[in-house]
């Protein structure tokens, strides 16, 4: 997959790390350009790193527009709640749904 610097998805990794890896190939697979920013000993692009995540200590930490996902679980978990495809403009969101309509599903009220 090409990387632009102008791509929405921002990945910053590390060298030798499989979770990186694995983001990477997540956006690969959804045919999404991303930009790569690998984390280097110079203090200039760990103060860039720190300011940019907040202070994470762990790679990846992946942005999708101004959105700050986090790390590779968190994108998941993002993904599982179908957040990543209105994050990247490919779907709408979903109407928010309360405790109670997530536990019961679409069963009505009458059974």
């Amino acid at each position: 997959m090409t990387r632009h610097d102008d791509a929405p998805v921002v990945i910053w990794t590390n060298r030798g790390c499989p979770a990186c890896v694995k983001a990477k190939q997540f956006f690969e697979r959804k045919r999404v350009s991303f930009t790569e920013r690998r984390l280097k000993g110079d203090a200039a692009t760990q103060r860039a790193f720190a300011m940019a995540t907040g202070g994470a200590r762990s790679v990846p930490q992946i942005f999708i527009g101004e959105t700050h996902v986090g790390g590779f679980d968190d994108l998941l978990v993002q993904e599982r709640q179908g957040n990543v495809d209105v994050l990247l403009g490919r779907a709408a969101p979903q109407p928010q749904r309360s405790v109670m309509q997530r536990w019961f599903g679409g069963r009505g009220k009458n059974r």
